[in-house]
């Protein structure tokens, strides 16, 4: 009986310590970014791919979208969970920026791994209302662009070129980010 009793323990501790691990993956802090900035490219600053902007989706507006719309523009991909407490610390952060490249650099939020009434409620309770939201229903764009946990931002240049980076961004790091798009 009492071996019971600590088996039971140690398999709470573990689902536990799992579920938690989980969690911490999922809203992901770090990502796939080059580590030194020896070859000229900006330190934590991943390696530019082919953008996949072949896909339809609809906006949390309703109105549809294609990706083919940002061909030729430099763009940001904010990709982001309704229930990811580090999207939504960020999202002052990512309207701010948009408002000071409004113009030059365009934000569209890819919110994904939640229902569209999750969604319109971190719109709203976050104030990101300002920005287009394309809706990732069967995860198609975050998988083409091979994000893996969120926040995630995919920076698309002008020349159909993109850099993605799995994790948060503060303003400063971001709207460096943005103004190399806008420079390029």
């Amino acid at each position: 009986m009492n071996h019971t009793r600590t088996f039971r323990r140690s398999a709470v501790v573990v689902a536990v310590a799992s579920a938690l691990a989980l969690l911490a993956a999922s809203c992901s802090s770090g990502g796939d970014t080059q580590a030194d900035g020896e070859d000229g490219a900006t330190p934590g600053a991943p390696a530019a791919e082919a953008a996949p902007l072949d896909f339809s989706a609809t906006q949390l507006s309703g109105e549809p979208f294609e990706g083919s719309e940002l061909e030729g523009a430099d763009t940001v991909l904010w990709f982001w969970a309704p229930w990811c407490t580090s999207c939504r610390a960020e999202a002052p952060d990512v309207v701010e920026a948009a408002g000071d490249f409004e113009g030059s650099v365009e934000i569209v939020g890819v919110p994904g791994r939640g229902e569209v009434a999750e969604m319109d409620g971190f719109v709203a309770d976050t104030g990101t209302g300002s920005l287009r939201h394309v809706v990732d229903e069967d995860g198609a764009i975050w998988r083409d662009y091979g994000i893996i946990g969120q926040p995630a931002f995919a920076f698309v240049d002008d020349d159909g070129t993109a850099e993605v980076f799995v994790g948060g961004l503060g303003y400063e790091q971001l709207t460096a980010r943005m103004q190399e798009l806008a420079d390029s």
